[in-house]
């Protein structure tokens, strides 16, 4: 299996991630939902929608949302939330999802916080795209929330230590071939463990020559959760805005 099949459904994962910051995540929705002007009722896709976060703060500002993961045991969390317009699925987002949750296309899809550039295969790469064109309307908004991969290759810390849970975790970062691959190991109950992330750091330019195959048209990169302009240099993020045209 690939590592994010493994690693994103143990509770580990959940553990080492526990205090990501909801209101920062909430305040980012917020003003991207107030950029994009998208109307009230629309149907929104959160792709890699991990334990719901995005998705929950989505449905309550008025939206129906459709949150996918790959991670039964995350989905499984996020049923709990679910309502007449917030419905959760195990999906792999290099499969196609038009026909398995609407009878309808969408007027947005937002991937967020670094849910994509898991694969080996370039292809893989390009069925996301793929699938994310076939299931949006027409001038429909593609999100794209990615690292900004020279921002990566500056500010890199090549090892440290985290403790979550009662739990230590040694966390060693190196960059190659043009991947960030994180090594993480740690013991519990006396047993050690080892699981790592890899993550492919796609340039601006690979990125935009996927979407354009596709049929998107870059329209915005910002370079942070504040929507703030996008330096090559010093943001940390790159978070790309696709309207789909036809």
């Amino acid at each position: 299996m690939a590592w994010f099949e493994t690693w994103f459904d143990t509770p580990y994962y959940h553990i080492l991630y526990k205090d990501r910051d909801f209101a920062e995540a909430e305040n980012f929705i917020t003003l991207l939902i107030n950029h994009l002007k998208i109307q009230k009722g629309s149907k929104i896709i959160d792709l890699a929608c991990g334990k719901g976060r995005h998705s929950v703060f989505l449905n309550q500002m008025g939206y129906e949302v459709f949150g996918l993961d790959l991670s039964q045991q995350s989905i499984d969390h996020n049923k709990k939330f679910e309502n007449p317009d917030l419905k959760f699925e195990v999906h792999d987002m290099r499969e196609e999802i038009y026909g398995q949750l609407s009878s309808q296309k969408v007027d947005g899809v937002f991937n967020l916080f670094t849910s994509f550039g898991y694969f080996e295969d370039e292809k893989d790469d390009q069925k996301v795209f793929q699938s994310i064109s076939n299931i949006l309307k027409d001038d429909g908004y593609f999100v794209l929330d990615f690292l900004n991969a020279k921002w990566v290759e500056n500010t890199l810390i090549k090892e440290g230590k985290i403790s979550k849970g009662g739990i230590e975790f040694l966390i060693k970062k190196k960059i190659e071939d043009q991947h960030i691959i994180k090594d993480i190991t740690f013991k519990d109950q006396g047993k050690d463990y080892h699981f790592f992330e890899k993550v492919k750091l796609h340039t601006l330019e690979e990125i935009n020559d996927y979407a354009k195959e596709f049929g998107f048209e870059r329209q915005l990169i910002f370079g942070d959760y504040h929507l703030g302009d996008f330096d090559l240099e010093r943001s940390p993020r790159c978070i790309n805005l696709f309207k789909k045209v036809e």
